[in-house]
């Protein structure tokens, strides 16, 4: 009975350090990101170049979770418009992401294909990115958490969520998937 609880005990002190070390390797991660920009990222784009935010000093920067299998896919088109309508002072730039529903399952050259022939898409588009859980892109978990971004804290519900950047790369504001990229909600920062 005494080598049964003794197991016990060291099984629990060995799962109790696997949790001390996975929180450990979180608060890290976090205090890696304290104190940065969104001038700060650089991320892969679908053609494997860069894409460095701190070009888009200046300018508004729209950033999408995008997905091309997803009942808000049309909204591709209406990002487009937007970009070129207000192209002076906005950037847009899509982040694939298959977090919800299996909606992205491409490769990055498959979906460039995609919004190309479909929708036409020049704006930016990064790599197939995770924008939720433990494998959350850096640049998503800067968008979302209000330790970070210093404005808010936002969950990403589904495809086509929306962060708004201010010129400064200050986050303006967040918009759920059902707010449309032409909506007032977002245009009004525009003009």
């Amino acid at each position: 009975m005494k080598k049964i609880f003794l197991l016990l005990l060291s099984f629990m002190a060995f799962l109790q350090s696997c949790f001390n070390q996975k929180s450990e390797i979180s608060k890290a991660k976090t205090n890696e990101l304290m104190g940065k920009t969104i001038y700060d990222f650089k991320v892969e784009s679908l053609d494997g170049k860069e894409i460095n935010f701190a070009d888009f000093k200046g300018k508004k920067i729209l950033i999408v979770n995008t997905a091309s299998e997803c009942g808000f896919t049309p909204q591709y088109a209406d990002l487009e418009k937007v970009y070129e309508q207000y192209k002076d002072k906005l950037v847009v730039i899509g982040f694939p992401a298959n977090n919800f529903g299996g909606q992205e399952p491409g490769t990055n050259t498959e979906i460039g294909a995609f919004c190309q022939k479909n929708y036409g898409v020049t704006f930016p588009m990064a790599a197939k990115v995770s924008v939720k859980g433990d494998d959350t892109a850096p640049i998503f978990k800067f968008l979302t958490e209000k330790e970070l971004n210093g404005v808010k804290n936002t969950s990403i519900l589904w495809n086509f969520t929306k962060f708004l950047v201010d010129e400064n790369g200050k986050l303006i504001d967040s918009f759920v998937s059902t707010t449309n990229p032409t909506d007032q909600a977002i245009t009004k920062y525009l003009k």
